[in-house]
């Protein structure tokens, strides 16, 4: 089962990418930007996710993506990752949000996906 250290040890694979503790929990940060939070309960995470693609994931996808009502106007969104289905699924949310915080150069300098993963760009 995909736990809290998989994504702690994922989000530090990533690019220059940081551990600090925010509101006692642990956030992951590149170029001073959070891209990834693990709430208390470590049954779920936090990315950041446009508010418009927001709306599209939790339709398809409720029982594994939702917004807590106190972050209904942020850009982020809530993955259980028990509803995830492997660890390529879960390396390519955090990619997906550490692209939206990483600088442009430092992006490019993120490896291209393997043959047959579906990561987004």
């Amino acid at each position: 089962m995909i736990n809290a250290d998989d994504v702690r040890r994922i989000a530090l694979s990533l690019p220059q990418t940081v551990e600090k503790e925010a509101w006692s929990i642990p956030t992951f940060r590149v170029a001073g930007r959070m891209f990834v939070t693990v709430p208390d309960d470590q049954t779920s995470f936090a990315v950041r996710c446009p508010r418009y693609d927001r709306v599209e994931l939790i339709a398809a996808e409720p029982e594994k993506f939702w917004v807590p009502p106190h972050e209904a106007s942020s850009a982020w969104v809530r993955v259980r990752l028990a509803a995830l289905e492997d660890l390529a699924e879960l390396y390519d949310i955090l990619v997906d949000s550490w692209e939206q915080a990483a600088p442009e150069d430092l992006v490019q300098t993120l490896p291209a996906p393997k043959p047959g993963r579906g990561r987004k760009t």
